[in-house]
């Protein structure tokens, strides 16, 4: 067994490539430390994001944010937008539904929920999460079961998972 070399790669990925049918996008409401920001970048950027929408968060563009994303972020489209509620206004008229992942009372676990078709993830600041008036505008809510005794994950740790149960539900529709 030996690792791949850069071709190998990109058959690999090409063929993951094109078992993929539905859009993926992003919202980040509020996410502001940039070393968090540039890995879910790079994730994004990996994940093949096809959108990202910043509401009052630290852009893609800032020094801190390309040293963690290590200059990915030339591989995403992103809109810096001026709330959480319009970045999800503009998800939808892009013909994206709206999935918040977020620790709430009414949230179901992202296994469970439907994440085919098109679909637009939001994910809020690291300590308060999404705002109130941002789920409140979003089609659903779902949460990342954990079984240890922390509470919550890191936010770019949590956008991973939730980026790639998507992209999974789309491999094995």
């Amino acid at each position: 067994m030996a690792q791949l070399d850069g071709t190998g790669m990109k058959r690999l990925h090409r063929s993951w490539r094109q078992r993929t049918t539905g859009r993926l996008a992003l919202i980040l409401d509020g996410v502001a430390n940039p070393f968090n920001v540039g890995s879910i970048v790079r994730t994004a950027a990996a994940q093949r994001v096809d959108h990202l929408w910043i509401a009052k968060g630290t852009s893609p563009d800032h020094d801190k944010v390309d040293k963690t994303a290590l200059g990915s972020a030339r591989y995403l489209s992103w809109t810096e937008i001026d709330s959480g509620p319009a970045a999800v206004t503009a998800a939808r008229a892009n013909g994206y539904r709206v999935i918040a992942v977020e620790l709430t009372s009414d949230a179901s676990p992202l296994h469970d929920t439907d994440l085919s078709g098109d679909i637009a993830l939001v994910i809020g600041h690291e300590d308060r999460g999404i705002t109130p008036d941002t789920l409140e505008v979003c089609d659903d809510v779902a949460f990342i079961p954990q079984l240890g005794k922390v509470g919550s994950l890191n936010v770019a740790i949590a956008t991973a998972i939730a980026l790639y149960e998507t992209r999974r539900t789309n491999w094995t529709a």
